[in-house]
């Protein structure tokens, strides 16, 4: 797999809701899975990932000024990305070794959604070389 990069769009949703529209979440499940359909699939590399979510400014309202939990939001887009980009790696969205993640507030609802970029990565079995393992050792002060 090769760097991926591609906007998702749509009104990101975190939650079920329990109130307004209560389908809007599977709708954008729905709509990252169709719009991540045709993406290269990660197999077995170790992947960084980032995503930043552009979110309409009805999601920021002033009893709540910073948006919606970035944890909430990432778990139903990589859960969307098992279906796709992740479908065939071993243990789906555990490939993932970095993660980055944002939000930010656009003009309207025509440009939210979520950026997503993937970067394919190797592990190295030992350490990097001169660190010793376990960290590095604290100077010792005279």
């Amino acid at each position: 797999m090769n760097y991926t990069a591609v906007l998702t769009s749509g009104v990101p949703y975190g939650h079920a809701k329990s109130r307004g529209d209560k389908a809007a979440c599977g709708r954008w499940s729905q709509a990252v899975i169709d719009q991540t359909r045709d993406l290269p699939r990660v197999f077995k590399e170790a992947s960084v990932v980032k995503v930043a979510f552009p979110l309409p400014p009805d999601k920021f309202p002033s009893d709540d000024p910073y948006g919606p939990d970035l944890d909430i939001l990432v778990k139903r887009f990589m859960d969307a990305l098992n279906e796709t980009v992740f479908c065939e790696a071993k243990g789906k969205d555990s490939c993932i070794v970095s993660l980055n993640v944002s939000k930010s507030r656009v003009a309207s609802r025509d440009t939210s959604g979520a950026h997503l970029e993937v970067f394919p990565v190797t592990i190295g079995e030992e350490p990097s070389e001169g660190i010793p393992r376990g960290g590095a050792r604290r100077p010792t002060i005279g």
